[in-house]
């Protein structure tokens, strides 16, 4: 049709990668920051040390964290599978209280039953979009991509190893480790700040107020660790 123009909605659909890379990146600056702070402060203290502790505490977190996301995501999609399974059974076993279900989803949205009841017997022909209605708008549940649990394992694992080693790099560059300790917690805390502004226009938060809390947190724990190290050693 002449003068018709398709329009068409660009909507942000990454939200579990992003999820899953600030998850990964917050945790993999903050821990090693304060791991390698804390150890600065030990008298004496070399940077092989500290590297070594690093790089030992970013393999075993960013093992961990993937782990947690992998159980995490497979715990999305059996919770899924069961919920389908039940709605299957009840539309067949209770197919009259689940046509009231339905309706009662339309009047929440100010539709009468009169409106909405050509809809409820067209799904009622229909189990599979009746099962699938139900399980969006009853439940508020969407299909599990199935290999969501292995892409998050990855993701945070590798936004964990990315983080971790900005605040230890310094450290295999200098020999000191005073003078690696003021380049870590520099690089580190802008670092913080930036994932922070960038986590913020993500998620909604206003993106300079997610920056400064951002760094404020990493600051305080490796700042907290520092200070337990001089106080013992």
């Amino acid at each position: 049709m002449a003068g018709h123009h398709h329009h068409q909605e660009d909507h942000f659909k990454g939200n579990d990668t992003v999820r899953d890379i600030v998850i990964g990146m917050s945790d993999g600056l903050t821990v090693p920051f304060a791991l390698a702070a804390g150890l600065s402060g030990v008298h004496d203290v070399q940077t092989v040390i500290i590297v070594t502790a690093g790089l030992a505490e970013i393999a075993a977190g960013s093992i961990a964290m993937g782990l947690g996301g992998f159980l995490a995501a497979r715990g999305e999609e059996e919770h899924y599978a069961n919920e389908l399974k039940r709605e299957y059974r009840e539309v067949e076993i209770v197919p009259e209280t689940e046509a009231i279900e339905v309706a009662e989803v339309f009047d929440a949205y100010g539709i009468s039953r009169e409106e909405s009841m050509p809809v409820v017997n067209a799904l009622r022909r229909n189990p599979d979009a009746w099962v699938d209605f139900m399980m969006k708008f009853e439940l508020g549940l969407e299909k599990p991509d199935p290999k969501r649990a292995l892409r998050s394992a990855g993701t945070i694992a590798g936004s964990y190893i990315a983080g971790g080693f900005i605040p230890l790099l310094p450290y295999m560059i200098c020999s000191s480790a005073s003078s690696a300790l003021l380049y870590s917690i520099a690089t580190t805390l802008i670092a913080l700040l930036v994932f922070g502004i960038v986590k913020g226009r993500f998620t909604g938060v206003p993106p300079l107020r997610a920056g400064l809390q951002t760094m404020l947190i990493g600051g305080l724990a490796a700042g907290v660790a520092y200070g337990i190290a001089r106080l013992f050693t």
